[in-house]
């Protein structure tokens, strides 16, 4: 390449890589306009729209539309968890994952609130309080009219309709819908 100096074997695999510097971008998708430096990452990216998945879990059957997505997802059934975060030695299967638990080590904060002066560690955290000023309730019971902002916060409501209680006293063979009522329980 005669801007990085960098060597390749074969002459496609050089014009391919001088697109990083030429910006040009030749396959555009005919779905939604968007355009790749790449053929193998148009044909990615189509799969968005096909929905094809052609990669498939040998351990579940759930199928994926990237390779790397489908590596991800047998973690589950592997256990492995590569990612080690180096103050607490804790194992995380993705990346984004240990970067997301480092902050609870670091106190960072990068996701700030536009309404008020409250700041998040993650994301999803931020999309949530987020709901206090908009007043969104995107969770809806389908059992009667409540509805609620977070999800966790519809399952437990949805116990009250169902009867479920998850949390078993470990002394006696008393259950709980919540978490808190047994931690009560068990202070008594």
């Amino acid at each position: 390449c005669s801007q990085c100096d960098k060597a390749f074997s074969h002459k496609h695999s050089l014009i391919r890589h001088q697109r990083i510097h030429t910006g040009e971008k030749p396959y555009r998708c005919s779905q939604c306009d968007k355009a790749f430096s790449d053929h193998g990452t148009l044909i990615m990216h189509q799969r968005m729209h096909t929905g094809e998945k052609p990669h498939q879990c040998s351990h579940c059957g759930k199928a994926f539309p990237h390779r790397n997505c489908l590596i991800k997802h047998q973690r589950i059934h592997t256990g492995e968890k590569p990612y080690q975060c180096s103050q607490c030695g804790k194992g995380f299967s993705q990346n984004i994952h240990l970067i997301s638990h480092q902050r609870t080590h670091s106190g960072e904060k990068p996701y700030q609130c536009s309404q008020c002066d409250k700041a998040f560690s993650h994301k999803h955290s931020l999309i949530i309080h987020q709901r206090i000023h908009t007043g969104e309730k995107p969770y809806q019971c389908s059992q009667c009219d409540k509805a609620f902002s977070e999800h966790s916060t519809l399952k437990m409501h949805q116990r009250m309709h169902t009867g479920e209680k998850p949390h078993q006293c470990s002394q006696c063979d008393k259950s709980f819908s919540h978490k808190q009522n047994l931690i009560k329980h068990c202070r008594t």
